[in-house]
């Protein structure tokens, strides 16, 4: 898939979800809070959050670990991905919404990180470091009004974390909002072969991609939705 200029994006139409009164949908739960999960031996350590019930026909929003390559102080951008990135260009959308309001959550701050196209994090060399004004794969982003927020990315790469040991593809997301607990989670996507083999993926995690065709190539869109509980 080849690269889309982010005006062929804006080209293409409106990506929100349907017009109407906005309102959680019945039967929807909190996303509980994440403690500071930086270590991969601890979170497995843990007992797992939530369960599903008898049949699996629904699965609570969970927390996942915040992993060790969080930066603060990344720029409130829309695009996460550096100009020109190799990678399948990926639209993400979604609203953030309160549990106990039961609607969105305006000016939520999302903090969003992920590794490269090539599995790798901007600061996972320590021999290496990145400068304390270079941000890649990084960004914070604003919810509005009506609680959504989108950004724009490439498709992250895999990356091995002990010998034949791989974490499937997946973007890290750190949400804050007045009021409401802090969340720690991490997008998934259907399909990738190391979701099953994976220690720490949740199902309730995992998006659908949709392939989008539009002038210049072609791209990825999801849609991932927030639910924060109330402190």
């Amino acid at each position: 898939m080849s690269h889309l200029p982010r005006r062929d994006f804006l080209r293409v139409g409106a990506f929100g979800l349907a017009g109407g009164v906005l309102s959680l949908r019945a039967g929807a739960e909190p996303t509980p809070e994440s403690g500071g999960l930086g270590d991969y031996g601890d979170y497995l350590k843990e007992p797992a959050a939530g369960g599903a019930p008898p049949g699996g026909d629904w699965s609570p929003t969970e927390r996942n670990i915040l992993g060790p390559f969080h930066r603060e102080g990344a720029p409130f951008r829309g695009k996460v991905s550096p100009p020109l990135a190799r990678g399948t260009v990926m639209l993400i959308s979604g609203r953030v919404w309160g549990h106990d309001t039961r609607k969105p959550l305006a000016r939520a701050v999302l903090d969003v990180w992920q590794a490269s196209h090539a599995g790798r994090y901007d600061n996972d060399d320590p021999k290496a470091p990145p400068a304390k004004d270079v941000f890649l794969y990084r960004s914070r982003l604003v919810a509005d009004d009506s609680g959504y927020y989108e950004y724009e990315t490439i498709h992250p790469g895999r990356y091995e974390i002990g010998k034949g040991v791989w974490r499937p593809s997946h973007i890290h997301y750190l949400v804050r909002a007045p009021g409401y607990r802090t969340l720690v989670t991490q997008l998934y996507f259907k399909g990738d072969p190391e979701n099953a083999r994976d220690a720490f993926i949740r199902p309730s995690l995992i998006i659908d991609l949709q392939a989008v065709k539009a002038d210049g190539g072609e791209y990825e869109k999801g849609a991932f939705d927030i639910v924060l509980s109330p402190e």
